[in-house]
């Protein structure tokens, strides 16, 4: 079975890639922790879903790969640029992002949620007008706080997917718009159990058909590859055994 390795982008950029690395997939993914997703653990390797679902994917592609974190605003130029070969970090199927990479098949989907404190009364996306709301940059739940509550709203941008959970503890935003599943950790911590999902946010010409592989628009062959290798895992099992582990319902969400 081929084997994931997890290394540093710094590295990678520094270093430049070997003659030996060249053959390998370089996978591309946020540099900050996403659980249930990704995380990097003390010892540097990375762990949760997305790696688990990526190693199963270079298995069946018969591919090595390599992880490369990358800041989330950087990731896309990273890909145009050749410094990675696709991106497997939880980015959504867009028609904005399809202007500028393709994306194979989708792998998940999970819908966007508002949390607040559970003492904030929000019924609607209107009760937000005169509060400070948080979200990570580059990122669908971005484009929907632009699109629905720039007027009227102050609307403050992380880095950092952890960072605006402890704003949001802290007080140093009212809201926070992300993905429900990702919240889940926070808000079965001790700090986040100061909130709770106020909103169940719909809107897919903002947040897309759901998750896949962003693939160079050249790159026809390993988009292919990619589609191929979702479709077995999802056909043998393997998929399913990987997913409940984490997850006690359809991560999936639905037909394609």
């Amino acid at each position: 079975m081929k084997i994931i390795k997890s290394i540093l982008a710094a590295t990678v950029v520094a270093a430049g890639m070997s003659t030996a690395a060249n053959a390998e997939v370089r996978l591309g993914l946020d540099s900050s922790n996403y659980e249930p997703f990704y995380s990097r653990s003390a010892d540097g390797n990375w762990t949760g879903w997305e790696i688990e679902i990526g190693d199963a994917l270079c298995a069946a592609m018969q591919e090595d790969c390599v992880w490369v974190p990358i800041a989330w605003d950087g990731i896309i130029p990273a890909l145009t640029a050749k410094k990675i070969d696709a991106i497997l970090g939880s980015m959504s199927i867009t028609e904005e992002r399809k202007k500028t990479i393709n994306f194979s098949d989708k792998y998940y989907n999970t819908p966007a949620a508002l949390i607040a404190p559970k003492g904030l009364s929000i019924e609607s996306i209107d009760d937000l007008k005169g509060k400070k709301i948080g979200v990570q940059v580059s990122s669908t739940h971005s484009n929907y706080v632009e699109k629905y509550l720039s007027d009227g709203t102050d609307v403050k941008i992380y880095q950092d997917f952890n960072d605006h959970n402890q704003d949001l503890f802290a007080g140093r935003v009212d809201a926070v718009v992300a993905d429900s599943l990702a919240l889940a950790p926070f808000l079965e911590s001790a700090e986040g159990s100061c909130c709770e999902i106020k909103l169940q946010l719909n809107d897919e010409e903002v947040f897309g058909i759901g998750v896949g592989a962003g693939i160079r628009k050249e790159d026809t062959d390993l988009l292919a590859k990619f589609n191929a290798a979702i479709a077995q895992i999802r056909a043998d099992g393997t998929y399913d055994e990987i997913s409940k582990k984490y997850f006690n319902f359809d991560i999936y969400g639905g037909s394609n």
